[in-house]
């Protein structure tokens, strides 16, 4: 998939067609009432990520949200504001060649929909297929990114990754949820369909960092302090307008740009959020560390 562009007039259609509006609730936003089988994990096979005569150097990059209950703000704020503003932020900064974005939704490990993804797109589909995704609206227990990186590490055929060597980008976005570390290869099974009795969660957060950079954005709190550390980012819920910027700029100080120049792009109300944000990161093998 990837094929078209995206625009700022398709968007401005879309959102009309669907009537969105910042205010709206969850059910308003996200109309339907179980998940598509089209984003089941169940029924697909692979998600593909190819190169193609529009788009010849594509780069995958995965946008994962929380969708239980506490998280129903943001999924609004995302599918109303920050996924276009993060997609036309990529195309006027140039940060990646060639971006295709897939959206993905996680929840409860007892809901029955516990995963959904989209396929990998770069026009208005991107936006299309979010808004089509089932919020199932619980969440008492554990989340299942785990879900998430399986599927990406198993169940994707990605050009980037076979042509070039050149890793993706995952950023899961959510609060301070626990995530399901016990019992993951059956909530595997469950979920996907795929049995591998050995799978653990550390085991499968090696698999999917061979073909993406792995990033989560934690709104509140600073639960599982041992996952992901280094790439983790915190921020208060008063900062989710600056969402797409973070993610922009975690992307370029992976791919080596200096923080300053990273931080030179924005405006001057947005950069004390950015820089404490930003600060979180201890990357390597970008020619610097960014240290607090």
């Amino acid at each position: 998939m990837g094929y078209g562009s995206y625009s700022a007039s398709d968007w401005a259609k879309l959102k009309t067609s669907r009537d969105l509006s910042a205010g709206q609730s969850v059910n308003e936003v996200f109309k339907r009432t179980s998940c598509d089988p089209k984003f089941d994990p169940r029924y697909i096979g692979t998600r593909e990520c190819f190169d193609s005569e529009d788009h010849p150097h594509s780069t995958p990059i995965v946008v994962g949200l929380d969708v239980t209950g506490s998280m129903g703000y943001l999924a609004v704020k995302v599918a109303t504001e920050a996924l276009n503003d993060l997609i036309m932020k990529l195309y006027s900064t140039g940060t990646v060649e060639d971006p295709a974005l897939m959206c993905a939704a996680y929840g409860d490990y007892r809901d029955a929909s516990p995963l959904q993804v989209t396929q990998f797109e770069s026009d208005i589909r991107i936006a299309e297929q979010l808004l089509d995704l089932y919020f199932e609206n619980h969440g008492s227990g554990k989340v299942v990114p785990t879900c998430l990186w399986e599927f990406l590490a198993r169940h994707t055929n990605i050009d980037a990754i076979n042509k070039r060597g050149e890793k993706g980008f995952l950023f899961t976005i959510g609060d301070a949820a626990e995530i399901r570390d016990s019992e993951v290869a059956e909530t595997v099974e469950r979920v996907i369909g795929d049995r591998d009795p050995v799978l653990s969660l550390r085991g499968l957060l090696r698999e999917v960092e061979a073909k993406f950079h792995v990033f989560h954005i934690m709104i509140g709190g600073d639960g599982n302090k041992q996952i992901l550390s280094g790439r983790k980012i915190v921020i208060d819920r008063e900062e989710i307008d600056i969402i797409p910027e973070i993610i922009l700029g975690t992307i370029q100080l992976q791919k080596g740009t200096p923080l300053d120049k990273v931080l030179s792009q924005w405006d001057d109300i947005d950069k004390p959020g950015l820089t404490k944000a930003l600060r979180q990161l201890q990357l390597t093998g970008t020619g610097h560390t960014i240290r607090l």
